[in-house]
């Protein structure tokens, strides 16, 4: 007799999940890839703080429990339980309202002294902290043992250390195995010491003995160190931190998890990013109808005031103005490329400038847009011809994903999810962080468009053609689920 399996039961821990609540991109991973795991038949479970922006009528938030008892500094806090669904999907998402989240943002950034013996400690360490806990508390009040707790970034970086210390008391979560999963390696978490002591984790653990030696505790750190599996968001990036220039200065600790450390890349929203029924751009086309898609391009041309013409190439960037994303690679060397070019995005005001004062000199070349517009970033995937994604460095990336979804031709530096999802097939890479390098890149990829129609077209095919699906990434999840279940790793 064949015995039955029953469904993979993961709780996934995340500060943010769109569209409840969102700043980047651990937001869509956290309302995307649950989803995708539904439907290959894991049973799913998301945790999530109850902000005070969260509309409980319009996603018909109810309570469940009240008064769930977690232990916090001299005594113990309550929090209450509210359930909701992660909208489209049979996704149920736990709510841990306490009054450690009535505010109006997910991060506060406010500070606040744990013990009058040690300097200030970030509020949103104890928040983050006191999240956790609930979180793990929560599962047991609702009697969800779970196989797997996947916990996101710094945020629920002590999801291990409280469970170790749970068990020590009863065996509800005996069987059960962590996976922390990295989005940001630079956002690390860092306490004094006594953190510990006011989230009552047992200080005797050994990991916490050891990154205590130093004077402060790192949330990330005792995620890597103490969680059953580790992961990131690519193949390439999951190899990249093992070095110093990557590392974030965790290098040594992650070497330490090397073969417990994997990648998996990121999808993308591929009903959202869909050029075949997308209502945010003038001119929806599928890779059969593909020549419909130059009449965006005129569109965009037009309403961003560079001079239409459907046959001068389009170069578009949409981004974070950040250290990270390598805009400074763009100088005024550019403006003599044969090509027009706009960049939209926001983020420091040394990168905004830049692009500013390029935009000033060549405006019959080079629009810059200082804002955060969710249509015109529709409108610049499907309407120019060249994506460019020149990151220092890129866990994932989603942008150059996107791009190829809309049949725009990526140039990006090989690095991270860059390297993993472009190659010569669907674009252009290069290696070297250089303005140099980048402009000859571009250079080649104008050479092909110009004077190569049909090699363009192909690999504007190619791209179009990619399954950058979460469906395809929930399956390696899975896999990786198997592995943990079955003591594989």
């Amino acid at each position: 007799m064949i015995k039955k399996i029953n469904k993979i039961k993961v709780l996934f821990l995340s500060a943010e999940a769109t569209p409840l609540a969102k700043v980047g991109g651990l937001g869509d991973v956290a309302g995307a890839l649950p989803k995708a795991l539904a439907k290959l038949d894991v049973d799913i479970r998301i945790c999530l703080p109850f902000y005070g922006f969260i509309d409980q009528k319009k996603y018909s938030i109810k309570k469940i429990a009240s008064g769930l008892v977690v232990p916090m500094g001299h005594g113990k806090e309550t929090a209450d339980v509210w359930q909701t669904w992660l909208p489209g999907s049979k996704v149920p998402v736990y709510l841990i309202k306490h009054r450690f989240f009535n505010s109006k943002k997910i991060y506060s950034g406010k500070r606040l002294i744990l013990n009058k013996k040690y300097t200030r400690q970030a509020d949103d360490l104890k928040r983050f902290a006191f999240f956790t806990s609930a979180a793990l508390a929560a599962a047991k009040e609702i009697n969800f043992p779970a196989d797997i707790v996947q916990a996101n970034d710094w945020h629920a970086a002590l999801t291990a250390d409280f469970l170790k210390t749970f068990n020590q008391k009863d065996d509800f979560f005996a069987k059960t195995k962590t996976l922390y999963t990295i989005h940001n390696l630079a956002n690390q978490g860092i306490a004094k010491p006594t953190i510990i002591g006011y989230v009552k984790i047992d200080p005797n653990l050994e990991i916490v003995k050891v990154d205590a030696r130093d004077g402060d505790v790192n949330f990330m750190v005792q995620g890597i160190l103490g969680s059953s599996a580790v992961n990131t968001v690519s193949p390439t990036y999951a190899k990249e931190i093992l070095n110093h220039y990557q590392g974030a200065g965790l290098d040594n600790v992650l070497k330490k998890r090397k073969k417990q450390l994997f990648g998996i890349l990121n999808g993308i929203d591929t009903d959202f990013f869909n050029p075949a029924a997308d209502r945010l751009i003038e001119q929806i086309y599928a890779p059969q109808s593909l020549k419909k898609r130059l009449n965006n391009k005129y569109a965009l041309q037009k309403k961003i005031g560079l001079r239409p013409d459907k046959n001068l190439a389009l170069v578009g960037l949409v981004t974070r103005f950040v250290w990270q994303k390598g805009t400074e690679l763009i100088n005024e060397e550019f403006s003599k490329l044969n090509c027009q070019f706009v960049f939209l995005g926001t983020g420091e005001k040394r990168y905004e400038k830049a692009l500013l004062n390029l935009a000033k000199k060549y405006p019959d070349k080079i629009k810059t847009l200082i804002k955060f517009d969710e249509q015109l970033a529709h409108q610049i995937y499907a309407g120019s011809d060249i994506f460019l994604v020149p990151s220092r460095f890129e866990p994932c990336g989603l942008t150059q994903m996107i791009a190829m979804r809309y049949g725009n031709v990526p140039v990006v530096r090989a690095t991270g999810g860059l390297k993993d999802t472009v190659n010569s097939q669907v674009g252009f890479t290069f290696k070297t962080f250089t303005s140099n390098e980048f402009y000859k890149t571009i250079q080649k990829a104008l050479a092909i468009y110009y004077h190569q129609p049909k090699q363009w077209r192909r690999l504007q095919l190619n791209g179009m053609q990619r399954d950058f699906s979460w469906t395809k990434s929930a399956k390696e999840y899975l896999k990786l689920y198997n592995k943990l279940v079955n003591g594989k790793v």
